[in-house]
């Protein structure tokens, strides 16, 4: 077995040990929390209970929808039971252990009091509603099995493929062979700045792999478009793919406005609905053959799909059934051939849709937050990668310490970029943050390399404001808490404080040039905790309610992608021996203080942060370029 081989190999093992840890804790949670009582209707976090299958229907793609009713109705609206999300049936035994179904169902739609789940196969659907009538039924919310079976299989045929093309572009992604580029003729793309220029001619004259490295506010997703658009000039049809169905919308919505044919395959449910016409359903149906096949199907189903006793009647049951077959694989490969673009998850790429379909590049968008066993998934599809993303912002989530430990949180675009550097073709203009927020994130993550846009360097809400301060709330008794029996930390005080200071920073401002200028404010925490609480605090502020539609709260992992004119970040951690927790994974805030255009306010304690190297960095850098306030002085 070949180096390449042998490290996928291994990743295999990492997959199944992060599965079973998401099982186990799956399992514990259930365990723990459901506590059934047939007699009263309850919710439970991840449950519905009891539950009532009443009907089932087709939907215009053909799927089977079951309408649930659910009597704990009034939580049903949240987002843990939402369209996309994966379910499954149980019921409670005599015994009092848990019966789950094995069929799998998704949640097609959300209304007062019910669900739509979509369940594959007409026998699944049957099984439930018969069991309905002998038991109280319940839903609870699934692991997605299927997601790591696809990245196991995956990587399984990466491991036994032999066939030259791809053994060679397997070897290059591990770094034992070295990457080949050829020469072209320069583009001309006098819209493009000249890092995002060469990043777009170093795509067309890559042969095997390329890497776009875009920090924040460069302009990634223009430079991205645009080496698409460049690359279909010389092939007929790439595949572009993503971590997640945002992303892969969010690509998908530019090419379109540039006129290119987007094909979307996925889970309708979890498209956008900018790009549902897009998608291979709304294609599918809209066919000019469509209605024919749509007749068909009717009929077959009317006489149950079964053969007849009848000579003549089963000739027309096999004419009826020859004809389907013939109109769906028509429908299919033109639906296919048509668009330039066909678009998915990384996920989706196993879509049963995309059959056999080979593509000659592949874009991953978003590729720092993707777990390298899902970006094999497309690879077997392509003989060249090209990867875009910034893998000093946020990794993919994985859940198992010691996966994490062992690597699986290593995104195959960062071990390509450290193993073949020549790669690597990073963007350099920033068009967001004022050139004082820009300094230290450049200077730490990205080797200084960063330059503010004329336009943006000097911007800011106040000419007589600093655009980045730190107020210190060391030795104010702003200690930090625990949240319940939860790992996530919330620090009241500053809560308070921070409210405090937004509403003196838009009064300092002016109402009237606040209003006039449509600003924003993004509130950035490291903890689930810290923002419920601040949302609170909000709702309850009579003077910020005007303000409220303009004022987004969040974690940071909430708001990656994501920019405002001016961020307040809370940094929680306020405790006697320094103890910073997961502040000490600098991506994230990386992230955090890159979302703002025109004024940073970072809230936290300076002697309990200063012991970290990069935060007592950053602090000296405030003090240099901006202001540090002492919080007595509020």
């Amino acid at each position: 077995m070949d180096s390449s081989a042998s490290r996928l190999q291994n990743l295999i093992e990492l997959i199944d040990r992060e599965f079973e840890y998401e099982r186990h804790q799956y399992e514990e949670f259930l365990n723990s929390t459901l506590s059934l009582n047939p007699s009263a209707s309850q919710p439970f976090p991840g449950c519905r209970y009891p539950v009532e299958p009443v009907e089932w229907h087709r939907n215009a793609f053909d799927h089977i929808i079951l309408t649930v009713n659910c009597t704990a109705a009034d939580d049903i609206g949240n987002d843990e039971f939402e369209p996309g999300k994966i379910v499954r049936f149980f019921y409670k035994k005599d015994g009092g252990s848990i019966h789950e179904f094995p069929h799998q169902c998704y949640i097609d739609s959300v209304a007062p009091g019910s669900l739509g789940l979509r369940v594959v196969g007409q026998n699944a659907v049957q099984s439930i509603l018969d069991s309905a009538r002998a038991h109280f039924l319940g839903l609870r919310l699934g692991i997605d099995t299927t997601s790591y079976q696809v990245m196991k299989s995956a990587l399984q045929e990466a491991v036994r493929r032999d066939d030259e093309p791809f053994v060679r572009l397997r070897e290059v992604l591990a770094g034992a062979v070295k990457p080949e580029f050829r020469t072209l003729p320069h583009i001309c793309c006098p819209w493009l700045n000249p890092s995002q220029a060469d990043a777009v001619q170093h795509v067309l004259e890559a042969r095997d792999v390329a890497i776009v490295h875009g920090p924040p506010g460069t302009g990634k997703t223009t430079t991205l478009v645009e080496a698409i658009i460049e690359t279909l000039q010389r092939e007929n049809q790439v595949l572009v793919t993503a971590p997640s169905n945002v992303a892969v919308d969010w690509i998908s919505e530019q090419l379109m406005r540039r006129g290119v044919n987007v094909l979307r395959v996925g889970n309708p449910v979890r498209i956008s609905d900018e790009m549902l016409d897009c998608s291979y359903e709304r294609r599918y149906a809209a066919h000019p053959d469509y209605a024919e096949l749509w007749g068909i199907r009717k009929r077959l189903r009317e006489m149950h799909g079964g053969e007849a006793r009848n000579e003549a009647k089963a000739a027309y049951l096999r004419k009826l059934r020859y004809r389907q077959t013939e109109l769906e694989i028509k429908i299919h490969s033109e639906v296919f051939d048509e668009a330039r673009v066909v678009a998915c998850t990384l996920i989706g790429a196993a879509n049963q849709v995309m059959g056999n379909r080979r593509f000659a590049t592949l874009f991953i968008d978003e590729a720092a937050q993707a777990l390298e066993p899902a970006c094999w998934n497309a690879i077997l599809r392509c003989s060249k990668v090209v990867f875009s993303g910034d893998h000093q912002q946020l990794p993919p989530t994985v859940k198992c310490p010691e996966a994490v430990r062992d690597g699986l949180a290593d995104t195959l675009m960062q071990k390509v970029s450290k193993a073949k550097p020549e790669t690597v073709s990073m963007l350099t203009v920033q068009y967001r943050m004022n050139r004082l927020i820009m300094g230290f994130p450049s200077r730490w993550f990205y080797h200084g390399r960063l330059t503010a846009a004329p336009e943006v360097a000097d911007r800011t809400l106040s000419p007589i404001d600093s655009p980045i301060s730190w107020i210190d709330t060391s030795g104010s008794g702003f200690t930090e808490v625990a949240a319940g029996l939860s790992s996530s930390k919330s620090n009241p005080n500053e809560a308070r404080l921070l409210i405090h200071t937004l509403k003196d920073y838009i009064d300092m401002v002016g109402e009237s040039r606040i209003d006039d200028s449509q600003t924003d404010f993004g509130i950035i925490t490291p903890y689930k905790a810290q923002a419920r609480l601040i949302r609170r605090l909000l709702k309850m502020n009579y003077f910020l309610k005007r303000y409220r539609r303009r004022i987004a709260v969040n974690t940071v992992d909430g708001f990656q992608g994501q920019e405002r004119d001016v961020i307040v970040i809370s940094m929680v951690r306020d405790n006697d021996d320094g103890t910073i927790g997961f502040l000490r994974d600098l991506c994230r805030m990386n992230v955090a203080m890159t979302r703002a255009r025109m004024k940073l306010i970072i809230i936290g304690s300076i002697e309990t942060l200063s012991r970290h190297r990069f935060y007592r960095e950053l602090i000296d850098y405030v003090r240099d370029k901006g202001e540090v306030i002492e919080v007595s002085e509020f």
